[in-house]
């Protein structure tokens, strides 16, 4: 899952070498946190968050094999 958030968001950043994704994983979800470089933080979110939520969208659509909830934060 980590791997598709990077390659997902590679392409959408002027400085791909700043991405990290972590991944927190609890009883009954699994919380990734994204980071990115400062100055490329709006570039991810997007107009009104559209990009963020389509970002989130492919990520939760490729957790279904799961039975736990997962999350992605941006920071």
């Amino acid at each position: 899952m980590k791997a598709l958030v990077e390659t997902i968001v590679t392409p959408l950043v002027d400085h791909p070498n700043d991405i990290v994704v972590t991944e927190n994983e609890e009883e009954h979800k699994i919380v990734y946190h994204l980071t990115v470089n400062p100055d490329d933080v709006g570039k991810v979110i997007g107009k009104n968050g559209r990009i963020a939520k389509s970002i989130r969208t492919l990520v939760y659509a490729a957790g279904t094999d799961t039975k736990k909830r997962i999350y992605l934060d941006i920071m």
